[in-house]
This record gives C-alpha cells, sequence and structure tokens, in this order.
C-alpha cells in the first residue's frame, strides 16, 4: 500500500512489538481461552487500544487507516489479540459523534490514559441482525433510567470498565407491527459502568470454536439504575450512534481477515519450500503453486478495497463508507476462510494439527463472517445501496 513515511513507522513499530509480545503467546491464549491482561497493558502505553481519542482529550488522535494498520498487523499472529487494539472504538466513537461535551470531557480522557477495557452492548437472543425485535429496555424514573433485558455476546464486556448498551426507550419492540416498521427507532445508548453499578450480572463465557481469548458473555440487566446524564445523544435515536460505530469498525474486521489470511500464506510459502514428496519440494508442484498465486491475488484484493474504505473514512465520505465497509467486511472474511481452509489443504495432516497454527486460523476466521453482522446482511446493506 501507499503508506505515508509516519504510517510506515508506526506499521513497523507494530511489527517489532508483535514478534516480541504476540507472537510468543498466541497459541498458548487459543489453548487456554484466556483474556491476555498483559496486552491491554501494553495497548494502553502503546495507544492502541484508545487510538481514535484525539489529543484535546489525551489520546493520540489516530484514524481508521492507523487502526487498520495495527490489526492487520497483529492479526497475522492472532486475531484475538488484534481485537485489542483499537477496543475502545465502539465506546469512543458514539461519544465523539454523538455525545455531549461533558459526557466526552467525562469519559474520555480515563479511556486516553490507557489500560481501560470498554465494551458495547447491541445483540439478544432474539435480535441479533434484526434490531427491531430487541426487548431490553430502559424506562425514564426521575433522573435516572432503569433497565431491564438481557444481551448476547457481548465481546470484552465481563472485562470492561464501560459498557455502551442499548435499549428501547420506546414501545414494546418484538413482534409488534409498529416496531417491526420502524426498526431502530426508539433504541437508545447509554453509558454503564459494570464495576459500580448494581444489578447487572454476566453469564457463562461462551465456549467458542476460535477467536478464543477474546471474551464473549450474555450480560443481565435487572433494575439497574443508569443515571439520565449517562445517555448518549437524544433518546430514541441510540442506534444511529452505533450506526456510525459499527461503519468505522467493520473496516478493521476486513484488516484483520487480511492478517489472518497473509499470515497463512506466509506459512504456506515456507511449509511448501521445505516439505519434500517424491524427492522434490511441493512447492514445485503446480497444483500447490496455484493455490499459492490464489491466495497471493485475493490477499492483495482484500487489503486494496480495507485501506480505500479507510481513506473514505478518513476523509468522513461516510454514505461512501457505509458501502466500503460492508464489503470489505464480506470480502476480506469470506477471502480469509477460504484462504486458511486451502492453508490447512497446503500442509495437509499436519494442517489438522494443533502442531502447527493453520488450523487455529482457520477457526478464527469462520467468525469473521458471522459477527458485526453476518455476511448475508452485508450482502442486504450493498443490494439495497445499489438498488436505491
Amino acid at each position: 500500500m501507499n503508506f505515508t513515511e509516519e504510517q510506515i513507522a508506526f506499521r513497523d513499530s507494530i511489527r517489532r512489538m508483535v514478534a516480541r509480545h504476540v507472537a510468543p503467546i498466541a497459541a498458548e491464549v487459543d489453548e487456554t481461552d484466556r483474556f491476555p491482561t498483559e496486552l491491554v497493558k501494553l495497548y494502553g502505553e502503546m495507544g492502541l487500544m484508545q487510538l481514535w481519542i484525539p489529543e484535546k482529550y489525551g489520546g493520540p488522535e489516530g484514524n481508521l487507516t492507523m487502526m487498520c494498520i495495527a490489526r492487520e498487523e497483529i492479526s497475522r499472529v492472532s486475531p484475538a489479540c488484534g481485537s485489542i487494539a483499537g477496543l475502545n472504538t465502539m465506546f469512543v466513537m458514539p461519544l465523539l459523534h454523538f455525545g455531549t461535551e461533558e459526557q466526552r470531557q467525562r469519559f474520555l480522557p480515563k479511556v486516553a490514559a490507557g489500560g481501560v477495557v470498554t465494551a458495547i452492548a447491541i445483540s439478544e437472543p432474539q435480535a441479533g441482525s434484526d434490531i427491531g425485535a430487541m426487548q431490553t429496555r430502559a424506562v425514564r424514573d426521575g433522573d435516572s433510567y432503569v433497565i431491564n433485558g438481557r444481551k448476547q455476546w457481548c465481546s470484552y464486556g465481563v472485562e470492561a470498565d464501560y459498557i455502551v448498551v442499548m435499549a428501547r426507550t420506546d414501545g414494546e419492540g418484538g413482534d409488534n407491527p409498529r416496531h417491526a416498521r420502524t426498526g431502530a427507532e426508539g433504541i437508545s445508548a447509554f453509558v454503564v459502568e459494570p464495576k459500580k453499578m448494581k444489578g447487572i450480572s454476566f453469564g457463562r463465557h461462551e465456549r467458542k470454536m476460535g477467536w478464543r481469548g477474546a471474551p464473549n458473555t450474555p450480560i443481565f440487566f435487572d433494575n439497574l439504575r443508569v443515571p439520565a446524564e449517562n445517555l448518549i445523544g437524544e433518546e430514541g435515536k441510540g442506534f444511529k450512534a452505533s450506526m456510525r460505530a459499527l461503519d468505522l469498525n467493520r473496516p478493521t474486521i476486513g484488516a484483520q481477515c487480511v492478517g489472518l489470511a497473509q499470515g497463512a500464506l506466509d506459512a504456506c510459502v515456507a511449509y511448501a519450500k521445505e516439505r519434500k514428496q517424491f524427492k522434490r519440494a511441493i512447492a514445485e508442484f503446480q497444483g500447490v503453486q496455484f493455490m499459492l498465486a490464489d491466495m497471493a491475488i485475493n490477499i492483495e484484493a482484500g487489503r486494496a478495497l480495507v485501506y480505500e474504505c479507510a481513506r473514505a473514512g478518513d476523509n468522513g465520505e461516510w454514505e461512501r463508507l457505509n458501502l466500503l465497509a460492508s464489503m470489505a467486511k464480506c470480502f476480506g472474511s469470506d477471502m480469509a476462510m477460504k484462504v486458511t481452509t486451502d492453508a490447512v489443504q497446503v500442509f495437509g495432516g499436519y494442517g489438522y494439527t494443533k502442531d502447527y497454527p493453520v488450523e487455529r486460523w482457520m477457526r478464527d476466521a469462520k467468525l469473521a463472517q458471522i459477527f458485526e453482522g453476518t455476511n448475508q446482511i452485508q450482502r442486504v446493506v450493498i443490494a439495497k445501496q445499489l438498488l436505491a
């Protein structure tokens, strides 16, 4: 990519950090499914978790391109560890674009200091891509809102100091025909402090096939009282805030997929040169060469799409970003799934064992086709824009 000197220096610093701190623990984090708290401290010191926060609030004032670079480079070794970089994006963006200055002054300097874990809670057991089916309710009571309900798949929520919680403040949601038409209308966003507030609890960690070390847990709200001053933006308009954050986060998922696929290709190239069959390195066989070539072609295509999307985001081209974000996430994750599947094939029987990283990367790639909006939903978004 045509990066600036500053971006190249940033990328090189990430690569050095990955070699020293992430590569040695990547397999162990997957094996034990532990949250690598040592990376929270390290990334916080480097400004990677809070990269989006402007300098006026004490942050690094990074941008989408830098976020994609960081996640791509770390994900060459471990996408789960890559997710911790920029982890605060989904908390920071709603505040930056829709919060009040008082809220920004209250929360952002604390996050900018580093080492603070944040999360966003949107999905529910019956409301994943169907936001209109959201059941969690927030009812105004004096100078507070009282939240009741449940969230599912909340990434890092159990470790979080702050969570942006989406809850319905108008109507019943679910199968109500009126809300089937209005979709996300009537949903509000709140800043919740789970370590300080009563009425919030967490369920069992989900035992995932891949992306292990990145905890996902259900959250239960039982008369959780949240100060009205923690409402982000206007009541009933909260999902607009989360959509902006999702549009800015999806390209980074694409970047992680590019990094994941690149790591798999690099491993395949090295292995194909060393592994011998019929007295020849398997790299000499045309069948293997074609697989490697297709991997490289698709990775480069995915990388170009990701950084074009990042450019649009950095330039504030919001309508174009919405389309490109869905493309980058969808193409990138489909590509990573294909590349890692082929990587296992190149490694043969060894690729199916835990002694080599390609089986882990294949498991990791699958989740990227599902979270942050399934790839089927991304195609719906793309088609709607084409046909508008």
